[in-house]
């Protein structure tokens, strides 16, 4: 299967973990990625706060792109998809004299979790289980991008969404129930205000322990660098202790697969992911 592929900004270095994560999967199910060629930042988090034609131009730019390739655009990055998701609500509003780029919305943008979890893929990725994640308890975290609002995502669950829950359930994971999974991070706020960051982590990071969970599962690099990198900074700050690792969702996949990649992959996070598996004879 081949699709093509919108990687975004942060896939090219923060998060080149959850990149070759995805190849590793994805290649391991037989879908060929095929990179968008000369593609360019979709304006996430700040052209739609500066200028409304530019937030709309430089999706919309990618997504011609995207349509001369004929094939349906897969995003890992719910931001990215975001974007994408609301140029291409914008351009169907708008005639071709008003737009700078020809995107008749032809193809299909994806989100890459939503992609991964369709019925067909889903039981691919579980019949390649090798090690079932049984021992492992998890929240899936979707963060607010992916879901919001439905009206451009065209997503029915978006206060619950069940995709990833699905998906980890079928590696085995125990995926334990919580209602803050659509909660916000903070996002960029953390240049900005990191004090709003810390608190609105904080508080996650308690839910998650309420909830019986020892670790987290996303599919966003922004809600994975946010809840990673600053954890040993909160706790100091609320005076609490925390070890809670922040999986991507292709990484815990790898790793019922037995990838011997994997292991590169979680040495890049900042709270060591190595441990838990360890403990778990999963890696």
């Amino acid at each position: 299967m081949k699709v093509s592929y919108y990687p975004g900004c942060s896939l090219e270095a923060t998060a080149r973990d959850y990149r070759e994560s995805i190849a590793y999967v994805c290649g391991g199910l037989g879908i060929d990625l095929e990179e968008i060629p000369d593609w360019s930042c979709c304006g996430a988090t700040a052209a739609h706060s500066t200028d409304e034609s530019l937030s709309i131009a430089l999706p919309g730019r990618n997504l011609t792109l995207a349509e001369k390739i004929g094939l349906d655009v897969v995003v890992p990055c719910p931001m990215c998809f975001n974007r994408l998701k609301t140029a291409e609500h914008e351009i169907q509003k708008k005639t071709r004299k008003e737009l700078p780029h020809h995107f008749s919305g032809k193809i299909k943008v994806w989100d890459l979790l939503d992609f991964l979890s369709r019925p067909d893929r889903l039981s691919q990725i579980q019949a390649k289980v090798q090690q079932p994640l049984k021992d492992l308890s998890v929240v899936c975290y979707y963060g607010c991008m992916a879901n919001r609002p439905p009206r451009i995502t065209g997503v029915d669950q978006y206060e619950n969404p069940q995709n990833m829950d699905t998906l980890l359930k079928a590696l085995g994971t125990q995926v334990q129930d919580w209602s803050y999974k659509t909660d916000c991070c903070g996002a960029s706020h953390t240049i900005a205000r990191p004090d709003i960051v810390h608190t609105l982590v904080q508080r996650l990071y308690e839910r998650v322990l309420d909830a019986g969970a020892e670790a987290i599962v996303v599919s966003c690099q922004m809600c994975q660098a946010n809840l990673d990198m600053p954890q040993a900074t909160i706790a100091e700050i609320f005076r609490k202790q925390y070890h809670l690792p922040v999986y991507y969702f292709t990484e815990l996949i790898g790793v019922s697969w037995k990838a011997l990649e994997a292991k590169t992959w979680l040495s890049r996070h900042m709270v060591d992911p190595q441990t838990l598996l360890k403990r778990k004879g999963l890696i």
